[in-house]
């Protein structure tokens, strides 16, 4: 057994919208105590008593999560300033907690600390890792890199937490705390069935180039000339300038066509440096990339379709979604189109949620290598054997 429920309140007032959404968890789940919950809020409510509340329904339930900048489900759809949460039983998969937490001081370190946190109260090896740290205070690529050395292969799926960009600061959840600096996660073990899938919309423009000087997430060359020439030389300086958070660049896996995005986020006309919101690899191979509001949605049905095609069972129990803060900011008024379009693909009667990040998690190819994406949209499907 496998059983998933997902509650969903935009009520204002953080008592009130806990109890609905604590209602429609448990009517959906008939009486089983779920053991582990996923939650997303904004940034306004009392996460505080949000979490106890939760905790005081559902005692000892691995719950994390995180503050987002728009949140999605089956029962609500897309909505700003509301509160979501999934919530999983079952007597066939694992689902544990775990917390590292100064994630600024040593994001490594603290990456290996959640996930030693998690495997210590499991009696099976993880097949699935999420996660949902700090996105302001370190390094979400770091941070990848440090469970990653902690899990070996294991997929890692998740998001960066967001302030519903005032970039002014996010809070994590784990349990009862509220959080900053810190990378909760769950891992999943037993007969869990899973696949995701990773689209954005956004196509490469122009030739393929190459990183000649990087340092972390600052671009100051590429094929030997300063990063903005190389940006002008494809766009104009004054297309650039105005528009610039649109034109990412796109990081090709070694020889293939698959890429996952970098998105700038600013740029020196002195240096002519060009700073993006993530890291980029030294050497790595390069695509300025072009996108219309069309296409990025379009890219969400994608995601989903290429999930339902790898699912390895007959039907999925539950779908969690992750979209880019700067999609949505792109979209604007049509943004509650992306979860439209996602809705006619899902299997019928499949609860889901999600959230707007400000940084996405994924293995970029199945059965790859587990990536940190900008502009991205994840889909992820859960199920048991």
């Amino acid at each position: 057994m496998f059983e998933v429920a997902v509650g969903h309140s935009n009520d204002p007032d953080s008592l009130l919208a806990v109890n609905e959404l604590l209602e429609q968890c448990s009517v959906a789940l008939a009486g089983r105590m779920p053991q582990a919950g996923i939650l997303f809020a904004a940034i306004d409510f009392d996460h505080a008593l949000i979490l106890h509340r939760i905790q005081e329904t559902f005692p000892g339930i691995a719950l994390i999560g995180g503050t987002t900048n728009g949140e999605i489900s089956s029962v609500l759809k897309f909505q700003q300033d509301s509160l979501t949460l999934m919530v999983f039983a079952s007597d066939e998969v694992e689902i544990y907690a775990g917390l590292g937490r100064n994630a600024s001081n040593n994001p490594i370190a603290a990456a290996h600390q959640a996930v030693a946190a998690a495997k210590v109260q499991a009696t099976q090896q993880p097949k699935l890792c999420l996660t949902f740290p700090d996105s302001l205070t370190a390094s979400g690529v770091l941070i990848l890199d440090g469970l990653k050395q902690a899990l070996g292969s294991v997929p890692i799926v998740g998001g960066m937490t967001a302030d519903d960009y005032t970039f002014e600061g996010t809070h994590q959840f784990f349990q009862t705390e509220v959080l900053v600096d810190s990378i909760p996660v769950l891992l999943f073990s037993g007969n869990l069935l899973f696949s995701h899938g990773v689209a954005s919309g956004w196509k490469p423009i122009g030739r393929r180039s190459q990183v000649t000087r990087v340092e972390g997430n600052i671009v100051y060359e590429i094929d030997g000339q300063r990063a903005l020439d190389f940006y002008q030389h494809y766009l104009g300086m004054d297309a650039f300038a105005s528009q610039y958070a649109i034109y990412a660049l796109a990081i090709f896996e070694s020889q293939g066509e698959r890429f996952y995005m970098r998105a700038p986020s600013g740029y020196d006309p002195e240096t002519g440096s060009i700073t993006f919101f993530s890291d980029i690899p030294k050497q790595a191979i390069v695509q300025i990339t072009d996108v219309s509001r069309d296409e990025i949605l379009a890219a969400s049905k994608d995601s989903l379709q290429e999930a339902i095609q790898n699912y390895p069972g007959t039907e999925p129990a539950a779908a969690l979604l992750i979209s880019c803060a700067a999609r949505r900011r792109i979209l604007g008024t049509r943004t509650n189109e992306e979860y439209q379009l996602v809705e006619r693909v899902i299997p019928q009667a499949i609860p889901s949620c999600g959230f707007y990040a400000y940084g996405e998690i994924a293995p970029l190819n199945y059965q790859g290598p587990t990536r940190f994406h900008n502009k991205t949209f994840i889909s992820l499907l859960l199920g048991a054997r």
